[in-house]
């Protein structure tokens, strides 16, 4: 029987993606002397992922690799208005409101009453604490997690700590990479919710997951209808 079910946090509760392209779109036109949009967005998820290892992901390290695309891709030839235009798109997206997606509130909130309730996510500790403290979603949440990376240790790591069983566990999220595949290989069950943007990283399935079953939803809102079908199975 579950007992703790798990969210990711952006585009799974809240708008994130949308907010990313935006910012990519402005980088585009910041370019557009030197290269074509093309070019702008191979390179700059290129960047983003070479630099993972470095600055992790999120916000911050987003924009790092915004301004090393910038650089790179017009020689060093950028000039510092463009590179400040970078800067106050960063900080404009930092102080974007939170924007819930459709049902979460209500699915969260009638959820709580009989489940246990966590977000798992990834980014930048301040940003997602930001967003997680003006979602008004803690009050149905017990635990609140900000990690590195989701992988199968990570998962391990949490439920291990917190003492949950593993078969008690559901992950759900809108990447298969991060949320879904490596929660179904240790054991748990993992639930994909389909979101109309996701970076392109996290479309990079580890070829030694895919074969791990999971289920899929179109939206949140059908997520209590497959819980009661899995608890009565």
């Amino acid at each position: 029987m579950m007992t703790w079910i798990a969210f990711d946090a952006d585009d799974t509760l809240w708008e994130n993606e949308i907010y990313y392209q935006k910012a990519q779109d402005v980088l585009q036109d910041l370019l557009k002397d030197y290269c074509s949009p093309e070019l702008v967005n191979k390179t700059l998820l290129e960047t983003e992922i070479m630099n993972v290892p470095s600055y992790g992901y999120g916000i911050k390290s987003f924009g790092l690799s915004m301004i090393e695309t910038a650089l790179l891709l017009s020689d060093k030839k950028i000039d510092g208005d463009k590179i400040q235009s970078i800067l106050e798109i960063i900080k404009e997206m930092i102080n974007t409101p939170i924007a819930l997606l459709p049902d979460v509130f209500d699915v969260m909130r009638s959820l709580s009453k009989n489940f246990r309730l966590m977000v798992i996510t990834k980014g930048d500790l301040l940003d997602q604490e930001r967003k997680f403290r003006n979602s008004q979603l803690s009050p149905f949440v017990e635990d609140f997690e900000v990690v590195n990376k989701k992988e199968m240790d990570t998962y391990r790591s949490i439920l291990s700590r917190l003492q949950i069983p593993v078969q008690e566990f559901m992950m759900v999220g809108n990447s298969l990479r991060s949320d879904v595949l490596p929660v179904a290989a240790i054991g748990g069950i993992g639930v994909l919710i389909h979101h109309h943007l996701t970076w392109e990283h996290e479309k990079l399935v580890n070829s030694d997951l895919q074969d791990f079953p999971y289920y899929e939803i179109d939206g949140i809102k059908h997520l209590p209808g497959l819980i009661e079908k899995i608890n009565l199975a």
